[in-house]
């Protein structure tokens, strides 16, 4: 996996919350390519048609809250974005997005510098994240080290497999 990325941005505001990104009455849905297509359907209905691969984003405080479902991170990354940007999040859903192996980053103020369409370079290493054609340049907090692991594992389930941990399955007698 590599720690840096560079994408197109889409801003949102604050408060964006898990119901907007995926409606709860498409949660009956098990194909993520098919419930991916309702992103956003209350709010920013085009994204599903325009997003492409490696882009990222970008939102104001409290990005995530409402219900807990795992299926918010993982239709953004289904979509192909890159990485999550926001002042705050709400914490389950921040560690959704590491669970299911989408990078999530603390960036104060980056919804006021940042303009829908603006290429993002985000280091997720050092925390920082540079328009790429202003002179903008923000401070975010890094990932740590064990959280980039699960991330290059492709989330929290491949890198518990990888350690021969396997706690959630039931253990047969032979």
């Amino acid at each position: 996996m590599t720690t840096i990325i560079e994408g197109r941005a889409w801003v949102f505001g604050d408060d964006v919350d898990t119901d907007q990104i995926i409606s709860g009455k498409y949660l009956t849905i098990l194909d993520y390519a098919e419930m991916a297509r309702h992103a956003f359907e209350a709010t920013r209905p085009e994204i599903v048609t325009q997003i492409r691969a490696s882009d990222v984003i970008v939102a104001g405080t409290n990005f995530g809250g409402g219900s807990s479902r795992e299926e918010a991170p993982a239709v953004l990354k289904h979509l192909g974005v890159a990485c999550v940007l926001a002042e705050s999040f709400a914490r389950i859903f921040y560690r959704n997005c590491f669970n299911i192996g989408l990078p999530a980053m603390v960036v104060k103020d980056i919804a006021q510098k940042v303009e829908d369409g603006d290429t993002l370079r985000v280091d997720l290493t050092r925390g920082e994240v540079r328009v790429l054609g202003r002179d903008v340049v923000l401070e975010g907090e890094p990932i740590p080290d064990f959280m980039l692991e699960i991330l290059s594992a492709g989330g929290a389930v491949e890198w518990f497999k990888s350690r021969g941990v396997h706690s959630w399955t039931r253990r047969q007698k032979r």
